[in-house]
Parts: structure tokens; C-alpha cells; sequence
């Protein structure tokens, strides 16, 4: 089956802040964790970035999202355990941020 992968992130300013030795450790952990993938060929589409700012719309007007989406991945999986395996080991969790998973129809 498959499932997309998003990460949001809070930016607000409440996020842990890297030293820059911490960031380059922390973009290699991105960059390993998106091959390893790649090599357990789990990945179904190429990776989406986006932008991390956004902004919702609702009946009090437009506002800007706090927590923002900062990229997605569609990946293979079993089901939602195997996936959320998956997602477990994603980078953007040591910066508090979120994997939401969903099932693809």
C-alpha cells in the first residue's frame, strides 16, 4: 500500500535552534534515513519539498500556520504499523516535530 509521509514542525520559535556541527549532523541524518529508504526501495515518488510557511483560511479571515508542513515523502508499506516504523526514525522528530501518515486509496 501506499502512504504519504508528511512532516510539520512548529515555527514558532518553541523548536529546539541547532549549532551549525549540530545541523550538518542533523541534515546527514536526513540524508541517510532518505537513502536508506531508497535502498529498501520504500519510496514511491520522488520527494516533495515545500515551502515552511503556510497559511490557513477560514471564516475569521487568513492566518499564518504555526505549524507548518516542511515536505512529504510517499512511501511502500505493509500497513499503517510498517509505516509508522517508518516514520519513526525520521529526523524531524529530534527537532519536536510530527510525521502525520496517510493511507493512500
Amino acid at each position: 500500500m501506499e502512504f504519504v509521509l508528511v512532516f510539520r514542525r512548529d515555527h514558532r520559535g518553541n523548536a529546539p535552534q541547532l549549532e551549525e556541527e549540530d545541523l550538518l549532523m542533523y541534515r546527514k541524518h536526513w540524508q541517510d534515513w532518505y537513502l536508506s529508504l531508497a535502498a529498501r526501495q520504500r519510496l514511491t515518488r520522488a520527494v516533495q519539498r515545500w515551502d515552511a510557511k503556510g497559511f490557513t483560511v477560514s471564516q475569521e479571515g487568513v492566518t499564518e500556520n504555526a505549524v507548518a508542513i516542511e515536505g512529504l515523502i510517499f512511501i511502500e508499506a505493509r500497513d499503517y504499523t510498517e509505516a509508522a516504523e517508518i516514520a519513526a526514525d525520521c529526523p524531524i522528530l529530534l527537532l519536536g516535530g510530527c510525521v502525520e501518515i496517510l493511507q493512500g486509496k
